[in-house]
């Protein structure tokens, strides 16, 4: 941790150090305090984290400074640095490179001023239709409102998001509502502020959920328990008050004129070093392989992991990724990591929906919009 931050704090002290030493020699002391106020701010700011915690504004204005101001500087050193290095050969390559290192500097603390002002605010509802043959008849335009990653405990004490996104989903109408897990940051005490809200979705067939690897609130902990779910157990209490049932390595049936489908959820499994406690084996356990059967399972590595070689089930829900809080177009840093991270995947007759989810671990998103996924089944021949 100390190294990590340490390492942070070279973020912002090193551009301010070249700018203030190679471009501001002579300028007035005010101006070389203005150029450091945002790293003495930073400064402080990781300082008080040792008293007094984090917090979710103390996070807000340290990713703003870091993503607005440090990572642009830094951006402009590295072309002042290689103008100045190629201007030992071309003179006029020193100037050319600072210029344009000023320009693109500006872009991106721009860029970066959206992503941690409205772009992790921006709700958007995706629409999405999926067609299975082994849907039953009575099933044919079932919808269900897919929700992922939350992490409430960004938004501190403020309700508007929350209370926005329980408005927008209700809207949809759907039959059902799920939540493919992370709650929460670290700390089941997140939930509070937000319980009454998240208590107001409703759906003819509830809302059920899953545990993701941070709603087992083992973060920042020196000592981890023995078992991972006991770091759970507020917030399992937490999801039964705001009446969400939480399947535990379980299943539900929904019925329909006689028909029925199974709702299947498994605590978190997936890669290394996330809690891997889920036992898919017993969550469907009394689940005819007749049945028509959807999966919740927080990280959507479990897919290509024990879903597709060992089972037929037809339709896996997932989230985890985030998009990685980054996406230009259909790509995302999340692929350097994950094969499936993001929209609807398909292998034979199984298929993987991946939500970006409606929160994150940090005040920023960069095209991956948080996002409500409205789920529609068909049934195809």
């Amino acid at each position: 941790m100390i190294i990590a931050l340490l390492i942070i704090l070279l973020l912002f002290i090193l551009p301010d150090l070249y700018i203030s030493l190679a471009m501001m020699r002579g300028a007035a002391w005010w101006t070389h305090l203005l150029l450091w106020a945002p790293s003495i701010v930073a400064f402080v700011i990781l300082l008080s984290v040792r008293f007094s915690g984090l917090g979710a504004l103390k996070t807000h204005f340290f990713i703003g400074l870091l993503l607005c101001i440090a990572l642009p500087q830094l951006f402009f050193c590295v072309f002042s640095v290689l103008g100045k290095l190629i201007g030992l050969a071309w003179h006029p390559a020193a100037n050319i490179c600072n210029g344009a290192g000023i320009c693109l500097a500006s872009v991106l603390a721009l860029t970066m001023l959206y992503g941690v002002t409205f772009g992790w605010r921006h709700l958007t509802v995706k629409q999405v239709e999926l067609y299975f043959p082994t849907l039953p008849v009575e099933f044919d335009g079932y919808k269900i409102v897919h929700l992922s990653d939350l992490h409430i405990g960004t938004h501190g004490q403020h309700t508007a998001f929350l209370e926005k996104l329980v408005q927008r989903v209700n809207e949809q109408q759907a039959d059902l509502i799920v939540f493919t897990g992370d709650l929460v940051n670290t700390s089941a005490d997140e939930v509070k502020p937000f319980a009454h809200i998240l208590s107001q979705l409703h759906a003819p067939d509830g809302v059920m959920s899953v545990l993701g690897n941070h709603d087992y609130c083992l973060y920042g902990l020196k000592e981890r328990p023995a078992d991972p779910r006991d770091g759970a157990q507020q917030l399992i209490q937490d999801e039964h008050h705001i009446n969400w049932d939480l399947l535990l390595n379980e299943h539900r049936f929904i019925q329909r004129d006689g028909a029925q489908i199974a709702i299947v959820g498994v605590e978190n499994t997936g890669k290394p070093p996330f809690p891997e406690i889920g036992n898919l084996n017993a969550a469907v356990s009394g689940v005819a392989d007749s049945v028509f059967t959807i999966l919740l399972s927080h990280d959507p590595s479990h897919w290509r992991m024990e879903v597709l070689p060992n089972t037929h089930i037809p339709l896996t829900l997932s989230g985890h990724t985030h998009a990685a809080q980054v996406r230009i177009g259909k790509w995302s840093p999340s692929r350097w990591l994950y094969s499936e991270w993001g929209g609807l995947y398909t292998e034979g007759d199984q298929s993987l929906f991946v939500s970006q989810g409606a929160g994150g671990t940090i005040p920023f998103r960069l095209g991956a919009r948080p996002e409500i996924v409205v789920l529609t089944l068909k049934k195809s021949k």
